[in-house]
C-alpha cells in the first residue's frame, strides 16, 4: 500500500504483481526501470491509471512494459518526418496510426463565398479569398488509436494564429491520444496550415513581401517573413479575422455533425467529441460553445493551454504572428467599428455566431451573459496559463472567465526560457529534462481532463 491511498484487497493482490513503483521524474533508470517521460510511453490496459502524489505521477509497471526513454524534442523531428498528408502511417512504437482525411465545405459555405468576395485581394494574391481553393477543400489528419473497430470518442485539437505547420503540435496529438485511447484531430483553422497557397508561406516569396510592406509602412515593427502573409491580409481588411473565425467554425460545426450522423468512417455514431485548444484556438473553441450550433456541444469538454483570454487584452503583436500595424488595425477594429455596426458588410447577419464572438471581444461586453456560461460549464472547462506568457496572458483569461476563473484557471510556469508561441524549446542551452517534465505536467492533466 502507498501512502495516502487505499486499495482494495484485490487491488492489492494486482498491485502485488507488478513489482515496481517508479516516479516520472527519474532520467537515469537501470535495466528494470523506465522513465516515464517518453511520450510513447504505455502501460498495459490492465494497469491502473497514473494518480498525483506530491506532484509526480507514479505507475505501477510490469518490467516487461518497459520503454527506453524519449526525448521531447527527438519524438517532434521523428514525428515530423513521418507525417504526411497523403498517405496513412503507422507509429507501431505508440501503438497508433496517423490517418488523412479530406474535407470539402459545405455548411455555410454559399454565405462564406459571398462573404469573402467583399474582402479586397493584396498585392501578393489580387484574387478575392472566395476563389483560394485550398481553403475551401483541404486534407486533415487524426491520431487513432490502432483498432479495426470504430471509436465512440473523440478530440479535436485546435492550433494557434499564423500557423503553417503541425510540427510543434505532432508530440501533442500522440500523448493524447495515447494517454486518452481518443483519437485525436489535427483540424486547420481557416486560412492556416494547408488551406492557403503554397508560396505563402515560402520564405523566398514572403521576403520581397516584407521589404515591400516595410518600405510603405513607416517605423513599422515586428515585420517578417513569417508574418507578412496574415499582416498584409489584415491590415487590408481586419474583417478577415472575423470571416476566418466564422468560417472555420462552420467547418467544426460540419466535421462534429458528419461524425455525430456516423458518416465519418472513424467514428460511431453519436461518438462525443472534447476539444483540446491553443492560443487562438481557445477563442476559437469558447464561441463555439458559447454558439453551440444544434446544441452539439452542449457536453463538450475543453481544454486551453496558452489560451482563454479576452480579445482585448491579446498581444499578436510578434515576429511570428502579426506585425504592429496588423494588430493595432484588427484591436482598433473589433474593439469599435464591429461591436458599434460600423463600416460592416450587407452579409452580416448578426445571428448567434457573432453574438457568441462579440461576447469574448472586450470584457465590458455581455458581462453577464459570458460569465453565467462560464459558471454553467465550469465543470467541463480547464484552462493552463503560463506566466511569462504575454500573447496571452493570464489577466485576459480571467477577464474572459469570471469570477470562476478560480476554479477553471490554473497559472503556471516553467523553470527554462520559454515563450507563447514555444512553450517547449528544444534548443540545446535548454535543460531537456525539465522540458520534458513541464510537458508531461501539462499533458498529464490534459489527458486526465479529456
Amino acid at each position: 500500500m502507498i501512502s495516502g491511498f487505499h486499495y482494495t484487497p484485490n487491488q492489492e493482490r494486482d498491485a502485488s504483481e507488478h513489482r515496481r513503483v517508479f516516479r516520472y521524474h527519474r532520467t537515469k533508470q537501470k535495466e528494470d526501470k523506465i522513465s516515464l517521460l517518453s511520450p510513447t510511453f504505455r502501460p498495459h490496459p490492465k494497469q491502473p491509471k497514473p494518480f498525483i502524489l506530491n506532484d509526480c505521477f507514479l505507475y505501477i509497471v510490469c518490467k516487461k512494459q518497459f520503454k527506453k526513454h524519449m526525448d521531447i524534442s527527438i519524438r517532434t523531428q521523428q514525428l515530423n518526418s513521418l507525417f504526411s498528408y497523403d498517405k496513412k502511417t503507422d507509429l507501431a512504437d505508440s501503438h497508433l496510426e496517423i490517418i488523412p482525411f479530406r474535407f470539402t465545405q459545405t455548411i455555410g459555405a454559399s454565405e462564406i463565398n459571398e462573404f469573402q468576395k467583399e474582402l479586397t485581394g493584396t498585392d501578393f494574391c489580387p484574387v478575392t479569398d472566395n476563389h483560394i481553393q485550398e481553403n475551401k477543400t483541404f486534407t486533415y489528419t487524426v491520431f487513432a488509436p490502432s483498432e479495426k473497430e470504430k471509436r465512440d470518442k473523440a478530440i479535436i485539437l485546435l492550433h494557434g494564429l499564423n500557423e503553417r505547420t503541425w510540427e510543434k503540435y505532432l508530440t501533442w496529438a500522440e500523448y493524447l491520444a495515447q494517454n486518452t485511447g481518443k483519437p485525436v484531430i489535427l483540424f486547420p483553422i481557416a486560412f492556416h496550415m494547408n488551406r492557403t497557397p503554397s508560396r505563402w508561406c515560402n520564405p523566398r516569396e514572403t521576403l520581397s513581401w516584407a521589404n515591400i510592406r516595410k518600405s510603405e509602412i513607416n517605423d513599422l515593427s515586428n515585420s517578417t517573413f513569417a508574418n507578412v502573409a496574415l499582416s498584409s491580409r489584415l491590415s487590408n481588411n481586419p474583417l478577415r479575422f472575423y470571416a476566418s473565425g466564422r468560417e472555420s467554425i462552420y467547418n467544426l460545426w460540419q466535421l462534429v455533425l458528419e461524425i455525430k450522423e456516423g458518416k465519418h468512417p472513424l467514428f460511431k455514431e453519436d461518438a462525443s467529441i472534447n476539444l483540446f485548444a491553443y492560443s487562438i484556438g481557445a477563442l476559437l473553441s469558447q464561441v463555439l460553445l458559447l454558439a453551440n450550433p444544434e446544441k452539439m456541444f452542449s457536453d463538450t469538454h475543453l481544454f486551453m493551454f496558452c489560451g482563454g483570454s479576452i480579445f482585448s487584452e491579446m498581444d499578436g503583436n510578434t515576429r511570428d504572428i502579426m506585425d504592429k500595424e496588423a494588430f493595432e488595425s484588427i484591436q482598433k477594429y473589433y474593439r469599435h467599428d464591429f461591436l458599434e455596426q460600423r463600416l460592416l458588410p450587407t452579409t452580416f447577419k448578426n445571428d448567434f455566431m457573432e453574438q457568441a464572438f462579440k461576447t469574448m471581444i472586450r470584457e465590458d461586453v455581455m458581462q453577464d451573459h459570458r460569465e453565467t456560461f462560464f459558471q454553467r460549464a465550469c465543470n467541463r472547462i480547464r484552462a493552463i496559463s503560463l506566466k511569462k506568457d504575454k500573447v496571452m496572458p493570464t489577466l485576459g483569461v480571467v477577464k474572459a472567465l469570471g469570477n470562476i476563473s478560480n476554479k477553471i484557471l490554473e497559472e503556471m510556469d516553467f523553470p527554462f526560457p520559454y515563450s507563447h508561441q514555444i512553450p517547449f524549446p528544444s534548443r540545446s542551452q535548454t535543460d531537456q529534462t525539465l522540458v520534458n517534465q513541464s510537458f508531461l505536467n501539462i499533458f498529464g492533466k490534459a489527458a486526465a481532463f479529456l
